[in-house]
């Protein structure tokens, strides 16, 4: 990756955690959907990034997150969790494909590659995010719906963004 490109995705990163922290924090949808918009700063970097950056960016976004909205580290856990898996997604989807490589991106998947790369990892995030928001096992229905409404509005906002981006 070269250094544009690195700053075209850091300046990304800032765009994505501007917009949740300054105006998605507060936006809920019919008392359960929540978008959680930040997380596509982990899901769009391009597949070849390290691990280990990957680990460390996906820490960074959700500490940001978590120091604004008083979450004492649930972001942080849920968005290093999906930093984790997504190498292990990709490289299923390139053998069950049989692609060399894989671009990350509406444009290069197809609508359909696409949410098949995403969706998993957003239920992924927000089971995690609300579960351990969860304190009694009475709220489980509740949190099952939040998980479900959540997901649907973050992967809409998702696919939104990746159709008016220029790459």
């Amino acid at each position: 990756m070269s250094l544009r490109e690195a700053i075209q995705y850091l300046l990304m990163i800032l765009l994505y955690l501007f917009l949740q922290i300054f105006f998605l924090r507060n936006m809920v949808a019919f008392n359960y959907a929540f978008c959680f918009i930040y997380i596509a700063g982990v899901l769009l970097l391009p597949a070849e990034v390290d691990r280990l950056y990957l680990l460390l960016i996906g820490f960074g976004i959700g500490f940001m997150v978590d120091v604004f909205s008083n979450t004492y580290g649930m972001h942080a856990a849920a968005t290093v969790l999906i930093a984790y898996i997504r190498p292990f997604l990709i490289q299923y989807q390139m053998k069950s494909r049989g692609a060399e490589r894989i671009e990350v991106g509406m444009r290069a998947q197809g609508l359909g590659g696409f949410l098949s790369y995403i969706f998993p990892l957003i239920v992924l995030h927000h089971s995690v995010l609300f579960l351990l928001e969860m304190n009694n096992f009475g709220m489980i229905l509740y949190t099952l719906m939040r998980i479900g409404a959540s997901v649907v509005l973050t992967t809409l906002l998702i696919v939104l963004l990746e159709l008016f981006s220029k790459r």
